[in-house]
This record gives structure tokens, sequence and C-alpha cells, in this order.
């Protein structure tokens, strides 16, 4: 006789990854249920990452603008700000998205549960409201959280995270950044622009590692000409107050260094939120609390599977979407398996100038052993970016020596995040340089800027 489930699927998590799964599942007709345990509903990305601070610096674009202003013949009275009123309308816009995320949760279309969860065997949940439930296939998507500091003394200083940065109801005169990141650098920015004297700290040689160096450097350059302070190569020692302010101790190129600031921000990256799981008790393997999934988002419990940032490898959102999506078709459709494909992976910061990659980046592809070419434009040298006073960047394209293939793109500039989305899709359908050097650009626009590189590796290589 065959077991008897509550629900064909449930799903732990109801942020961007697992409201696309269970989206998927019910669509499939399949008996779905979400467990969400937040104190809000939403996700990372709606509550306290993509939408908040991109709102934030948003708003340092328009006052940095307003005061280059002069630039263009424009003169204004003395530009000032309400830093409360930046943050209420971060706070109504965030209200809105996550107001529509619960609606689209709470709808009907599968069973919305507030609750948190945790394994009792492979196929039963334990919810913290006392209640028990079966399933027959689960989807684990219950997000990340701030990674903890490296230094006890720091958690007993206190410091302020991405979650309290975001709250905040006054700015701090001055404040110490730890860490190189997207969290870092675009914080770092919002906060510089906003009148703090803002100092960067930073374990690695530069910031955004994952982008190539030509990338990193220009925007540090463009952080040291606004008044940042950078730190590079960094060991944190000590920290400790200091009257009012906060101290921080730490090696760099073998000297001891001090730092003194009203607030730190502690940005040295998230970990996957699967602590209070029990995932022992369902056979699920992690690594380092990071839950271990094949290409088809299939955990080591064949039933089981994960999505989003507590699985990874990437914390991004489209990318959570599409492993939730990934995850509950192949629960439904088993005979027709989907796996995950990261050939188009793309990362965006949205400081200014704005970075983004898609594909392989020069490191990347060195150290894979995958031949390429390169060519590169700056902004400096283009017409519309002349136009608006955005001098600082360029776009860089990666290509099969033998075949002009599209390997990957890369742009720091005005409009980065937007730019690269033409590369997104030149590479989404297999374009070579010829054919993207060759397709028609209106003039003057920026998107035109990727027919420079695209027609010099044209050049270099023999159309197939």
């Amino acid at each position: 006789m065959a077991t008897q489930f509550d629900y064909d699927v449930a799903v732990i998590g109801g942020g961007s990854g697992g409201y696309a799964a269970a989206r998927t599942a019910a669509q499939a007709g399949l008996r779905t249920v979400v467990i969400e345990g937040g104190k809000e509903v939403g996700g990372l990305c709606i509550l306290r990452g993509c939408m908040p601070t991109k709102a934030l610096l948003y708003a340092a674009d328009v006052l940095h603008l307003a005061r280059d202003a002069p630039k263009w013949g424009i003169h204004a009275q003395e530009i000032k700000f309400d830093f409360a009123r930046v943050v209420a309308r971060k706070d109504a816009l965030i209200k809105e998205f996550a107001d529509y995320r619960l609606e689209q949760l709470s709808q009907g279309r599968f069973k919305f549960i507030r609750a948190l969860a945790r394994f009792h065997n492979e196929q039963t949940l334990e919810l913290s409201n006392g209640e028990m439930l079966t399933a027959k296939h689960l989807v684990i998507s219950t997000g990340s959280v701030v990674s903890k500091p490296p230094l006890p003394q720091l958690r007993e200083l206190g410091y302020l995270t991405s979650d309290e940065a975001l709250s905040l109801s006054a700015l701090p005169k001055s404040l110490i950044v730890l860490g190189g990141g997207a969290v870092a650098v675009e914080f770092a920015q919002f906060f510089l622009r906003f009148g703090v004297k803002v100092t960067l700290v930073q374990r690695s040689g530069h910031v955004l590692r994952d982008f190539d160096l030509d990338a990193a450097l220009e925007l540090e350059k463009v952080f040291c000409r606004e008044g940042m302070k950078l730190f590079h190569n960094t060991k944190l020692t000590d920290a400790s107050r200091s009257g009012d302010l906060k101290r921080v101790c730490f090696l760099c190129e073998g000297k001891e260094r001090t730092l003194e600031a009203e607030e730190i921000l502690f940005a040295l990256g998230r970990s996957p939120n699967t602590a209070g799981l029990q995932l022992e008790k369902a056979g699920v393997s992690v690594d380092q609390g990071r839950i271990l999934t094949n290409q088809n988002m299939q955990t080591s419990a064949a039933h089981i599977f994960a999505a989003g940032d507590c699985a990874g490898p990437h914390e991004i959102v489209h990318l959570a979407v599409q492993q939730g999506e990934v995850a509950a078709h192949n629960i439904a459709y088993p005979k027709r398996p989907r796996a995950m494909d990261y050939r188009l992976l793309t990362n965006i910061i949205f400081t200014d100038p704005q970075v983004a990659f898609v594909g392989l980046t020069e490191k990347d592809a060195q150290s894979m052993g995958i031949p390429y070419l390169k060519a590169s434009y700056p902004f400096n040298d283009h017409g519309k970016s002349l136009i608006m006073e955005a001098r600082d960047g360029f776009v860089k394209l990666l290509a099969d020596p033998q075949t002009g293939e599209i390997l990957g793109g890369c742009v720091v500039g005005p409009m980065g995040g937007e730019l690269i989305h033409q590369i997104i899709a030149a590479m989404h359908k297999r374009m070579t340089v010829h054919e993207l050097a060759v397709m028609p650009h209106y003039h003057p626009t920026l998107a035109e800027i990727w027919t420079y590189p695209a027609e010099e590796l044209a050049a270099q290589i023999s159309a197939a």
C-alpha cells in the first residue's frame, strides 16, 4: 500500500527561490505548501538586499548629479538632503514589494504557513507552531545570514551589518567598512556621497575579487577621487573602543595600522541559513553549512532539492529563481529533467560607475586554460558618455580565437548594469563578434560602444 503524504511538495522558505519553486510546483498540479519562519515575508532581495540598497544608491546618484550640475552650466541653490525622507522613500518602496510578495504567497495556489521548520526525519517536518507535516518531496530555500566576524573583540565592540545599515535613522560622521565585495563597495559609496568620512579595509589585494583586476582598479580610482581611503591585503588583529569612537587594528603590508571611526560596517560576506534545519536527520549533505546539490538542484537525499543562497554556488537572486524553477520542474517531471547552466553567469555592482560581467572573466579563462582574445574600448572616447560627463570605465569582450563566439563581456561605466544585458542576449544566442559588430546600433547611444571591441576582434578572427 502506497504511503500517504500531506503534500506532494513542501518548500521551506518563502523568498525568491522558494516562491519560484512553489509557483512552478503548483502550476504542475502538485499539492504544495510553503513554510516561512522569518519575522517578515519577502526574502533577502526584497527586504534587506537588492531592492532597498538600490533605492538608497539611486538617491546617492541623484545627489551626486545635483552637486555636479555646474558641469552642464546648471546652477542650483545649495544642495541639501533630508536623510529621514531618503530612508522613508526606501521603506515605502520595500513595503510595496513585500506586500505584493505576501499577496503572491497567500492567494491560494498553495498552502502558506507562517512557522519555522526543521526535519524530524527524511520526509517529516516539525513546525514551531507545534504541527508536523509530511511531504513526498521537499525544496529547501532558506537563504543566508550575515557571516560571523573573525574577531571576538569585534563582536564585543558592536558593529553595523547590512541589515542595520539599511535601517539607520541618522548618518554616522565617520565609518570603517570591512570588506571589498558588492555589499561593502555599494554601501561605502552610498555613505561617502552622503557626507560620511569612509575608510574601506579589505583582506584581498583589490575590491571585487570576482572581477578582473582592470575593473577593480577603475572603481578604486573613482573611490579615491571622491575621497574614500582604501587599505588592501589586510588582516584584522584587534577591535576596541576609544572614547566615543570605535577602533580597528589590522596588519597591512607587514605594518600595524589603527583606524578610528564613529561606526563600523561589517561586510565580509554571508553564510547559508541552514543551522536550525537538522539536515542530518534528512540525510542532506552540507559543506560548511552550504547544501550540496547536483546540476538538477537535487541534494544527497534524492527526494530533497535546494535553491538559492543556502545552496549557492552564487548568491544572486535571478539564479535563485531559476534554481527554484529547475528544482520544482524536476520534481514534477522526473523523466524530463532540467539542469542549471551557469555559462551566462552575470554579476552587477551598482556603484557609480556600475561594474558588470557576464560569462568568462579573463582570470577564469586563464585558470581553466580556455584560449581567448580580448578587446576593450574606453568611455572617455565615446560620444554619448562624453555628453553625459561619464568618462570613467570601459567595455571589454572576450572571444574564441577560432570561431569568434563571444565568451564573456565586462563593463565599468554609466548604466553598466543595463549595458551588460546586450552581451547576455548575444551570448544566449551564441553570437560571434562578427555578428555583434554588424548589428545596427542607434547613434548616439551608450550601447553602440560594444561595436568597437567587437569590430577589433572581428578583424583578428576569420569569419566561419
